[in-house]
């Protein structure tokens, strides 16, 4: 009798152990499809925030493009533009884009925008009235002549700064015949800049320059008739009007 009670209670433990285990194997399964599920979820989170970051950086590299241009305009004398409503192309269907792919579209522009804002000449080598344009005039040291005038005449004193318009390297540091103590920088697509009669040469050649710097003092060196700053625009080595640089709106 005794026998058969120990044979029972045995059996029941292991009835009450194979339902314990059971048990554990259903946690343990519904636990598997819990981390499966999490293991879904985390990499979608992580790149949404991922994308969240990349669109911030995008935004902070636009920002910084932005105060760069305006930078460089107020350095050559002309007004920045507002950023305050930076928008898009009208025809652009936004909708289709995402905010990051509009921003890095936007980014794209801009760094094209500022390497043509930094190497193309624009805005003024020095604040100032102009005395004579380009094109064909009276010869100042003979009126019965006519000349023609390759740039043009920026008023001036004596040891005032001749800035440069563009970035660039200095082809030229010195004597150059009519145009005294001159000094010519290269700049991209074809761009030559000049700026003679200086009193001062402060720049020598292969030196770098960036949009601002100095290149001399003005002077009345050279075929001049008094202090002034001369200063040319050529394009593929021919002269062109500067005044069409001078402003954005040109």
């Amino acid at each position: 009798m005794a026998l058969v009670g120990v044979i029972a209670l045995l059996v029941g433990s292991i009835f009450l152990l194979r339902n314990s285990m059971q048990q554990q194997d259903h946690e343990k399964q519904l636990l598997l499809a819990q981390i499966v599920s999490l293991k879904g979820q985390i990499p979608v989170e992580l790149q949404k925030q991922a994308d969240q970051n990349s669109a911030q950086s995008y935004i902070q590299a636009i920002e910084g493009k932005l105060k760069k241009i305006n930078d460089y305009l107020r350095k050559r004398g002309l007004k920045g533009f507002s950023t305050k409503s930076v928008g898009g192309d009208a025809n652009m269907d936004n909708d289709k884009l995402t905010d990051k792919e509009i921003y890095m579209a936007y980014n794209d522009y801009l760094t094209h925008l500022v390497n043509s804002v930094a190497f193309t000449p624009m805005g003024y080598p020095r604040i100032s009235s102009m005395t004579s344009g380009f094109g064909f005039r009276s010869d100042p040291f003979n009126s019965a002549h006519a000349e023609f005038h390759p740039g043009i005449d920026f008023k001036g004193r004596r040891g005032d700064i001749a800035h440069c318009t563009a970035n660039g390297r200095v082809v030229s540091a010195g004597w150059a015949g009519g145009y005294g103590n001159c000094v010519r920088v290269a700049h991209a697509n074809g761009f030559e800049t000049l700026y003679g009669h200086l009193s001062r040469i402060t720049v020598h050649v292969g030196q770098k320059l960036s949009v601002g710097d100095k290149v001399g003092e003005v002077g009345s060196t050279g075929r001049s008739t008094g202090a002034h700053l001369h200063y040319e625009v050529r394009k593929d080595g021919k002269p062109v009007n500067p005044v069409k640089f001078l402003t954005l709106n040109n």
